[in-house]
């Protein structure tokens, strides 16, 4: 079997969310076909700043590099693109590139094996994923809002954990880090949406903060400390920027609060430090953004080791990554939690022409060959 051409899609999003600033306006994935009639579908991470038209460019340059290549050769056709950019950086643009081209490869490997690609990767632990919601307080501006949201948006359809980012005054910053200050009344705020939501969700229910690498060292103690203290929440995510593994380390070691790291780690080069020096409770690899299938289960393998859970970041990419992380995260022993945008549900059904379904805060994958999902080509945008 070879590869025969490779063709990128667009797929329009438009965020809801206050922080739509930071997140794509389409999303970008690719086709890969064979001359044996088999293809496969992959998502490319694209993020705050990569357009659909300079990711499409970059398809469109390394297409050479496949095309008469073997898609049953997946490590390979990996590390062949990984290399190509080593001396220009290996990591981030070109591994968000990569993950289309591993995770569309994957598909193809199901397809003509006739198995699911949870099955290649050894065989399900379990038959549905546990989920926890973001994205679900879009439109809220104050606690009651966000009170509202967790009784009709998490209580009511069965979910029993969220994650949210409660301190509104740091939204601007987003993708623009600062002096990592925020101001007594802006803190106060997030201290009050928190308590409004633990106060409906009660004491049994899990709420995860993301803090988007806003803060700077006592900034992130004193919020960890304070969160957990008063509501007990289940993790802490990002404190600090992702360059200063010093930085986390002070964090780590001075908060009471689990850490949770990784949704801009690249590779298990990047985790690897992370995983050594004990410096997070919990992993979160972008499926889309750290090379595909075949990176994330790296990673998860490795911190297995260390007996460090992972629980796959997935927010805000299109359906594939969502897809592909739960195949990843089903075929693993160290698994905690896979992230859920319910406002995104319906924009990532629209594009497939089966729809994924999610019962009681549970993802549930078919049994179909390969990611087991089709995207409707019809539906998407030809970017060449």
């Amino acid at each position: 079997m070879k590869i025969t051409n490779i063709k990128p899609f667009a797929a329009q999003f438009i965020s809801l969310s206050k922080s739509a600033e930071s997140h794509p306006k389409k999303w970008v994935c690719i086709k890969i076909e064979t001359d044996e009639g088999i293809h496969g579908w992959g998502e490319i991470g694209t993020g705050s700043s990569v357009s659909e038209k300079l990711m499409s460019t970059a398809v469109n340059e390394v297409t050479d590099l496949f095309i008469g290549e073997n898609p049953m050769d997946t490590e390979r056709l990996w590390h062949k693109l990984f290399r190509k950019f080593s001396y220009v950086g290996s990591r981030g643009f070109t591994t968000s590139l990569i993950s289309g081209f591993d995770i569309a490869l994957w598909d193809i490997k199901g397809k003509y094996s006739n198995m699911p690609i949870y099955d290649l990767l050894g065989g399900r632990f379990r038959d549905t994923v546990r989920l926890y919601c973001n994205s679900w307080f879009d439109g809220c501006d104050t606690a009651k809002d966000y009170a509202k949201a967790a009784k009709t948006n998490l209580l009511d359809k069965g979910y029993s954990a969220c994650k949210l980012d409660p301190f509104l005054e740091m939204v601007p910053f987003h993708t623009m880090y600062q002096d990592g200050f925020i101001s007594q009344e802006g803190e106060e705020e997030g201290y009050e949406i928190v308590s409004a939501v633990r106060d409906v969700v009660g004491p049994k229910f899990e709420i995860l903060i993301d803090a988007h690498g806003h803060y700077n060292v006592p900034n992130a103690i004193r919020l960890a400390n304070n969160l957990y203290d008063r509501f007990k929440i289940g993790w802490f995510e990002e404190p600090l920027p992702p360059e200063s593994i010093k930085g986390l380390k002070q964090v780590k070691e001075n908060t009471d609060a689990p850490i949770c790291v990784g949704e801009r780690l690249y590779t298990r080069y990047d985790f690897l430090p992370i995983l050594e020096n004990g410096l997070a409770d919990y992993i979160m690899p972008d499926t889309v953004w750290t090379g595909g299938i075949s990176e994330t289960i790296k990673i998860a393998n490795m911190a297995e080791t260390y007996n460090v859970p992972v629980s796959p970041h997935v927010i805000p990419g299109g359906p594939i990554e969502l897809i592909s992380a739960a195949h990843v995260v089903s075929a693993i022993p160290n698994f905690y939690r896979l992230e859920h945008s319910l406002s995104l549900m319906p924009k990532h059904n629209n594009y497939l022409k089966e729809p994924y379904k999610i019962i009681n805060g549970e993802f549930h994958l078919n049994n179909n060959p390969g990611l087991g999902f089709e995207l409707d080509e019809k539906k998407l945008e030809k970017l060449f």
